[in-house]
């Protein structure tokens, strides 16, 4: 028993060394027909690391000739493949460029882009990535607009949009929670800006008029005036904005406190200029 599988072993690796040997007979030859051959073989058995190897060595002998073009096509999908996203896009954009009246220039425009959305991250982490999809799909569809991709295209755009509008949103609410109370403002405006399509809008208005509150709750007395005052405009706008929204009574609350607090300011300093007596 033991001996059969020893004999096994010794034939399964003879077999492995066969095929390696193999690949670098082609790959040290200097024949690039033969080399193309075996790539292109490689290609069509999914042994992408290989073809794209292969695929190398033959760029410079077939520059210029018919080849030439299935050579960049393919050679820009094995990045892809084998889940090398970067170089993927820069090969698919090169080979767009150089052979700009191809019938394959559609499918590499979309897989440049769509390259750039394989490397965009979970929302918390940067979206430099996703901002470069955005840009070629945007483009994709201009370029492409009766396209049967420009559908999935805008599927795609919306998708990241949503996945940085989380992130920014999450952000504002970070600055809100550790008491930065301007920068969580901006930030919070900057989503209105940004997003004007944004289905939190509600929440955001609503936050932002807990933020300024708070903001001015906390100010010495010479700002407050000016700090509850914008609350009170704050307030008011999202009132006429969300007659029923989940957040009335609190946001009536706070425009009432508001209200208030800025008469008793403004009946102290009446009353501290003598004038009242």
């Amino acid at each position: 028993m033991q001996y059969g599988i020893k004999l096994t072993v010794l034939f399964l690796a003879l077999f492995l060394v066969g095929c390696r040997s193999e690949f670098e007979t082609i790959r040290t030859s200097t024949d690039p027909a033969l080399i193309l051959q075996k790539a292109d073989a490689y290609y069509d058995a999914g042994e992408y690391q290989r073809a794209q190897t292969l695929y190398e060595l033959v760029i410079a002998p077939y520059r210029g000739r018919a080849e030439a073009e299935q050579i960049a096509y393919r050679y820009a999908y094995t990045y892809y493949y084998t889940e090398q996203y970067v170089l993927a896009s820069y090969y698919f954009k090169n080979f767009a460029t150089t052979y700009g009246g191809s019938p394959l220039r559609e499918e590499a425009d979309f897989m440049s882009a769509y390259s750039n959305y394989e490397l965009s991250p979970t929302y918390r982490l940067d979206q430099s990535y996703s901002v470069k999809a955005i840009e070629g799909f945007e483009e994709f569809a201009n370029r492409y607009p009766s396209s049967e991709r420009v559908d999935e295209a805008n599927r795609l755009i919306d998708e990241m949009r949503a996945k940085m509008e989380l992130k920014d949103f999450e952000s504002a609410k970070l600055y809100m929670d550790i008491e930065r109370y301007e920068s969580a403002l901006v930030s919070f405006e900057n989503v209105l800006k940004e997003y004007p399509e944004t289905k939190r809008a509600e929440e955001i208005r609503y936050l932002m008029t807990r933020v300024q509150y708070e903001y001015a709750d906390r100010s010495f007395r010479l700002r407050k005036p000016e700090r509850l005052e914008a609350t009170i405009e704050l307030a008011d706008n999202f009132l006429a904005r969300f007659p029923n929204s989940q957040y009335q009574d609190e946001v009536t609350t706070i425009l009432a406190k508001s209200q208030k607090e800025l008469n008793d300011l403004a009946d102290v300093r009446y009353q501290s200029t003598g004038t009242g007596s």
